[in-house]
């Protein structure tokens, strides 16, 4: 797909990666949104508590819900 040439997309930085947590279920289950790059570009996704906070440290992340 070709962009407009007065139309330029802002730089991606594929070594930022974001969480944004949604919510907190009482299964112990953590639904999130995660993104690389581009925080506004995001895809939701659930993991039990211990393996979202392994997540969490293996990609590095910055939260953006606190």
């Amino acid at each position: 797909m070709n962009q407009p040439a007065d139309q330029t997309l802002p730089a991606c930085d594929t070594s930022k990666r974001f969480v944004r947590v949604t919510e907190r279920r009482a299964d112990g289950l953590v639904s999130f949104e995660f993104s690389i790059g581009w925080p506004e570009l995001a895809v939701e996704l659930m993991l039990p508590a211990a393996a979202f906070e392994a997540f969490c440290t293996d990609n590095k992340v910055q939260r953006l819900d606190t």
